[in-house]
C-alpha cells in the first residue's frame, strides 16, 4: 500500500505528516478535562489560559494546537470558535478542532480560514452521517476513531473492521484517504496488560493495509501508574516504530521531543538524522 501524506495549514504554515515523515506533535493542553481552572475560565467566557497554553505549546515545538472547550455548563457552539480565534491571534500553528458536538465543530470551522484537522468521527452511523459531509464540504482532515456502536473492542480485527467501514464511507462521500487520520485508541495498561500491544498491533496493520496517517492520545496508557510521563514517553517511542505519525500529547513533558526525534531517526523517518541533529544544536 502506498503511503499517504496528510496536510493541514495555518497562517503562513503547512504541516505534513504520514508514514516515512518525522513525527508531528498535536498539542493537547487546551482541554478542560481534569483542569478545573481552565473549565472555570471557559464557563466565565475567559480565554487567558487558552492564550497562554497556545503560546507555551507553540514555543515548546508543537506543530498543531488541539483546541477543546468541552466542559459542564460551557456553550461549545459559542466558545469553541472564540477559542480557535484566540489561538490564531497568538500563534501561526495549525489547529485541531476538537469536540464531541458536530455543531460546535461546524461553528469553529466557519471561523478558521485554513485547512483544519477535526477531532473526530467514529464508526457509529450517526457520527459518520454528521461528520463526513462536513469534512467533504470544508476540505479538512479528520481524526477517525476505531470504535462504533459496539464500543471499543479489545481485539485487533474488530478495530480494523471499524477502520475499513469508515474508509468505505469516507471514500463514497468523496473524501481523500490522505485526509483520514486513524486513532487506534489507547486504553489503560494498569487494568489490561494487553492494552498497549493491541493498540500498537492495530495501528501497524492499519498502516500496512491502508497507508494512512495515524494519531494516538498517549496519556490513557499510564493512568493509575506512578511516573506517568516516563510511561507516556516510552509508549510513544514504541508507537513511532509501529507507524504513529502525529501523537496528541503534551509538548511540555520534559524529554518528550528529544525522545520522539531519536525514535524518528532509528525508525528511518529522519534521513541522516538531520532533524535530530538540528534539535540537539538548538539546546
Amino acid at each position: 500500500m502506498s503511503e499517504m501524506v496528510t496536510v493541514v495549514t495555518g497562517k503562513n504554515t503547512e504541516v505534513k505528516f504520514g508514514q516515512g515523515l518525522p513525527t508531528v506533535i498535536i498539542a493537547e493542553r487546551i482541554n478542560p478535562t481534569g483542569r478545573k481552572n481552565l473549565a472555570e475560565e471557559l464557563r466565565q467566557g475567559k480565554l487567558d489560559i487558552v492564550e497562554a497554553d497556545a503560546k507555551r505549546q507553540s514555543d515548546a515545538g508543537a506543530h498543531i494546537i488541539d483546541v477543546n472547550v468541552g466542559a459542564v455548563s460551557v456553550n461549545e457552539i459559542e466558545m469553541l470558535p472564540k477559542a480557535v480565534k484566540k489561538v490564531m491571534e497568538v500563534t501561526d500553528k495549525s489547529i485541531c478542532i476538537d469536540s464531541a458536538n458536530p455543531k460546535a465543530i461546524k461553528a469553529a470551522l466557519d471561523v478558521y480560514p485554513y485547512k483544519a484537522l477535526i477531532n473526530s468521527v467514529n464508526g457509529k452511523e450517526e457520527s459518520m452521517e454528521e461528520i463526513l459531509p462536513m469534512v467533504k464540504e470544508s476540505g479538512c482532515a479528520v481524526v477517525c476513531l476505531t470504535m462504533d456502536e459496539a464500543g471499543i473492542k479489545n481485539d485487533v480485527e474488530s478495530r480494523l473492521n471499524v477502520a475499513r467501514k469508515i474508509i468505505r464511507r469516507a471514500e463514497a462521500a468523496g473524501i481523500k484517504r490522505e485526509d483520514l487520520v486513524f486513532d487506534c485508541l489507547v486504553m489503560t495498561a494498569s487494568t489490561d496488560v494487553s492494552s498497549a500491544r493491541i493498540t500498537l498491533e492495530t495501528m501497524r496493520k492499519v498502516v500496512e493495509e491502508f497507508g494512512v496517517s495515524t494519531t494516538l492520545g498517549a496519556s490513557n496508557i499510564s493512568f493509575g501508574m506512578p511516573n506517568r510521563e516516563l510511561l507516556n514517553i516510552h509508549f510513544l517511542t514504541m508507537a513511532v516504530i509501529n507507524g504513529l505519525a502525529a501523537p496528541i500529547t503534551d509538548p511540555l513533558i520534559k524529554g518528550l521531543i528529544p525522545a520522539l526525534r531519536a525514535a524518528d531517526f532509528l525508525a528511518g523517518r529522519d534521513p541522516y538524522g538531520m532533524t535530530y541533529i538540528s534539535d540537539y544544536r538548538k539546546k
